[in-house]
């Protein structure tokens, strides 16, 4: 299922003025028929500030950011529930441009430290959820990056039953070895926690590894199917965020020992919900 939403405003230069109505239409592409709980169109305005680090170190400013003051903040309908078909669609919608109570309009600017910015966002939750989807993987020597030339000649192959998973339910799956040249002394499961703050500033990410659980040990027999099963530390997990100004992801990575304890891993993005 392939789908696209684009918000047209009929000005093309996008230039309002305080007490003006904004209109344009929202176009909706998809390949195939939508069920879905009512769209609604957000109008947004906002004057954000932000500390040069100059003064304070580039991580304080991340925790020092003042908070965002809200200019315009219009919520409106344009669909109650119902299906939108596959093809095109266009849906007009209208909304005011009014200041808060107690507050007044400024003109649009991009600065360094101090940001005016006014924005139009849309809800378009969608019915029901997606059954979890299998997928397989491979591991050899030319699936490494980067492609190591002393990594011995070696294949395993396995499948997640899905890499989107609720934190309350277990990661599931199975992996096996379909030959390797020389003996494997351990298979691990890695979990990470990857944190990203932003802001003006710049970003700063950070990978942790918050569990790690051993599948295998010892030279384990070719082809034999070897379960995955991790659950989810609770303390150290939630349902995966992407925002603007801060992301918490995870990953998985499956991580080969050799005999001569020389590893290689492989990375897999996943991503948690709460259901």
């Amino acid at each position: 299922m392939s789908t696209t939403l684009e918000i047209k405003l009929k000005k093309v230069d996008k230039v309002y003025q305080e007490g003006e109505k904004v209109s344009g239409i929202i176009v909706i592409n998809t390949n195939s028929d939508l069920k879905h709980d009512g769209i609604t169109l957000m109008m947004e305005g906002y004057v954000n500030l932000q500390l040069s680090s100059k003064n304070v170190g580039i991580l304080e400013a991340f925790y020092n950011t003042v908070k965002p003051i809200q200019l315009v903040s219009v919520t409106c309908e344009v669909s109650g529930p119902g299906r939108i078909p596959a093809g095109c669609t266009q849906i007009p919608f209208e909304v005011p441009l009014q200041a808060k109570q107690n507050r007044e309009l400024y003109e649009t600017y991009h600065g360094v430290f101090i940001n005016i910015t006014y924005c139009l966002k849309l809800q378009y939750p969608l019915k029901g959820v997606d059954p979890p989807r299998p997928v397989s993987f491979s591991i050899s020597p030319a699936s490494l990056t980067p492609n190591n030339v002393n990594v011995p000649n070696f294949l395993v192959k396995g499948k997640f039953d899905s890499t989107r998973c609720s934190v309350s339910s277990p990661l599931t799956g199975y992996l096996s070895i379909e030959h390797c040249a020389v003996a494997i002394k351990s298979i691990e499961l890695q979990l990470v926690r990857v944190e990203t703050c932003g802001c003006a500033e710049g970003y700063a990410r950070e990978a942790t590894e918050i569990q790690n659980i051993q599948i295998g040990d010892g030279n384990i027999p070719h082809k034999t199917e070897i379960p995955i099963y991790m659950i989810f530390p609770r303390l150290f997990t939630c349902p995966s965020l992407i925002k603007v100004n801060f992301k918490i992801e995870f990953e998985l990575n499956i991580v080969i020992v050799f005999e001569d304890d020389y590893l290689v891993s492989e990375n897999f993005s996943i991503i948690l919900t709460r259901e």
